[in-house]
This record gives C-alpha cells, structure tokens and sequence, in this order.
C-alpha cells in the first residue's frame, strides 16, 4: 500500500526537519505544506526529503492542499512538531488490510515527558476508548476513498481533525494503533499544562454542541 503524509507547517525550522524524516524512514510519500514561514521551515523541509508546496496559512486549508496532491492509497495527517515512530507504515497498512478499517490514529506521548504530562497522555487513551475521538495531534490516517467520499478535510476554523475523525467513523471503523508517535510538550508548557487542559476540555464539549466555529476559534486562540 502506498502512503502518503501530510504536515502543515508554519515557521517550524526546529522541528520540521525530524517530523519528515521519521515520516520517510517508512517509504512513504512526504509533501510539507508551508504556511508563509519566515525561519527556512520550506528549505530544511525540501533537504529532509519532502515535497513542498506553498500556502495561505490555515491548518484546514494545508491540509486539503497536501491531500489534493498526495498520490498514496491511504493519507497521514502529521503534526510538524510531531514524529512517527519506527515501524509506523507497517502498523498502518496492518490495520488498513482490514477492509472494514477506514482510518486510524496513534497513541499519543509527549516530548519531553513529565509525570503531568503522562497523565495528560492517559486522560487521551480514556477519551478515544470511550468515545472514539483523538485530536490530530494523534497522527491522523484514512483512505483515499474515504478521504475523497466525504468532501476532503472540512475546512473550517477550527477542529477540522474532529470533523475528519466524524467522516472516517462514518465510513467504517477506526483503528486505534498501540506505537506512540511523540509530540513536543512545548504548547503545553507555554500556556500551562492545567489551563491547556483545561481549554481543549472546553473546546470540544463546545464542539459537540454545535456551537459556531469562528466564536470557538476566536476564544481558543486569545
């Protein structure tokens, strides 16, 4: 099976690079989505070994720009601060032999760990067992088909990966992967780890009302 990975990025020069290269240590197709950065994100991206493409910024909108280009049978969604572990094709294509697999995600772990942060990490594997929902951050993949049937990633403001995850549970199941990709701790510690917390909390039982998503977006992002 071939696949495709997908990474939006936005002056992301200290992180990129690692993100592309676990990506092709699995063979698979790397297409960088640059958002107007100022620090080189595109140039070390380009001598990592992806293919760039050039964007307004707005993660939906990469998104949907890497996907419409990709060539692969399946598409991964990554995080640019995010890397892949050894073996992640082969968990990929082993869940997609199911043919009633439509997508998937990772387990999530966080770089550097802290013991708060494992728990933040626990608190993720109880939400996607009991109501199927990871957030992008948990390396997104889905078929083609799927991807295609479904209108492409939605672009909206905001929670475009919860949209997305919608679709692929509409279309067949999701499979949740046992390797951990690991994720920069670093917005959480920015804006700390409570309050972080505390404000994805908030974000996604305002997603689940259906509330609008410019206002969600406008009071994420302040």
């Amino acid at each position: 099976m071939r696949l495709s990975v997908v990474i939006p990025a936005l002056n992301e020069a200290g992180a990129i690079a690692e993100a592309v290269r676990s990506a092709t240590a699995g063979g698979a197709e790397v297409i960088v989505v640059d958002g107007g950065s100022a620090d080189g994100t595109p140039e070390r991206a380009a001598a990592a070994g992806a293919t760039v493409l050039h964007s307004s910024p707005g993660r939906a909108r990469q998104l949907a720009m890497g996907a419409g280009r990709a060539r692969g049978e399946a598409v991964l969604f990554l995080h640019a601060d995010t890397r892949l572990p050894p073996g992640w094709s082969r968990g990929v294509e082993a869940a997609l032999s199911d043919p009633g697999v439509a997508g998937g995600c990772f387990r999530l772990r966080f770089d550097p760990p802290t013991r708060v942060l494992a728990v933040v990490a626990w608190g993720v594997r109880l939400r996607v067992a009991l109501f199927g929902l990871p957030y992008g951050d948990q390396a997104l993949f889905v078929r083609r088909q799927v991807l295609e049937r479904s209108g492409g990633v939605p672009q909206v403001p905001i929670m475009e990966d919860l949209d997305l995850v919608q679709a692929i549970r509409r279309e067949g199941r999701l499979a949740r992967l046992p390797l951990a990709i690991e994720t920069s701790a670093r917005r959480y510690r920015a804006a700390g780890t409570l309050r972080s917390v505390v404000r994805n909390t908030l974000a996604l039982c305002a997603w689940r009302l259906g509330l609008d998503r410019d206002r969600i977006a406008a009071w994420y992002r302040r």
